[in-house]
């Protein structure tokens, strides 16, 4: 299994819109960051999770012609609001884009993107196809997605997915411990790290570590990183060893 990590900043990236911040202005490539946002390739399979407004360009960057599915962490702008450029492998594929969402956040694409979903829609509208999946194992075309529930803000839940060895949980600020128990044995665990500072709905560094370190995964990855972080280079010399910050473009194996 193959992932590659198509985005790993927070809802505005970096840099930052109007920001002169030392981490918005660093000349490293591996401090710019589009929003969160994996490939995960498993076979002949290509499973894109979460789906923002840097899709297009996220898709052009690796030279992507191809998807089979795309799994939805959560209904927030910068988690759905690329979809409508599914457009494209509509197009060249064929085929209406395979969707897997929580009934709510389902809910929220048919509002968001009604025009996708009226009975006599506008011909270059998107076509998708929209999956429900429950708090429970489902199948994608053959791969098997374990959900992991976590709390993002008051009662509003995101989901993470176990697949295989590795498993992905973006926008968490609490994890129950018998969703955390569906995370344990995994070889790889990617984890959103925010910032420093305590954040209302957003795991910071010192969670995050405490987390990973509990789980303890040969390799523990952070992602949805803000520039409130600091750069590639500072975060990488305080972490613990098998810790790293992701990259946008970084692929692993698992």
């Amino acid at each position: 299994m193959k992932i590659t990590f198509l985005g790993t900043g927070t809802s505005q990236g970096i840099p930052v819109i109007g920001c002169s911040c030392h981490v918005c202005t660093s000349p490293d490539e591996k401090d710019k960051r589009l929003r969160s946002s994996i490939m995960v390739e498993t076979g002949r399979k290509r499973i894109i999770i979460d789906c923002g407004p840097d899709f297009r360009q996220q898709m052009l960057r690796e030279h992507i012609t191809s998807i089979d599915a795309i799994l939805i962490t959560h209904g927030h702008k910068d988690h759905i609001g690329g979809l409508d450029d599914v457009r494209a492998f509509n197009y060249f594929l064929k085929h209406p884009a395979d969707v897997f969402a929580s009934p709510k956040v389902a809910a929220a694409i048919r509002h968001e993107y009604a025009y996708a979903f009226e009975k006599d829609k506008y011909p270059g509208a998107p076509e998708i196809i929209l999956h429900e999946f429950e708090n429970q194992l489902f199948n994608v075309f053959g791969t098997d997605i374990i959900p992991i529930k976590a709390r993002h803000f008051q009662q509003q839940f995101v989901y993470g997915f176990r697949i295989g060895d590795f498993t992905y949980l973006t926008d968490a600020v609490e994890i129950s411990p018998e969703e955390l128990n569906k995370i344990r044995g995994s070889r790889v665990f990617v984890i959103n790290s925010l910032r420093r500072r305590k954040h209302y709905s957003h795991f910071n560094l010192e969670e995050s570590v405490k987390i990973l370190e509990e789980i303890n995964p040969e390799a523990g990855y952070l992602t949805h990183i803000s520039d409130q972080m600091g750069t590639m280079d500072e975060l990488i010399r305080e972490l613990p060893g098998f810790i790293r910050p992701a990259y946008d473009g970084l692929s692993i194996e698992v």
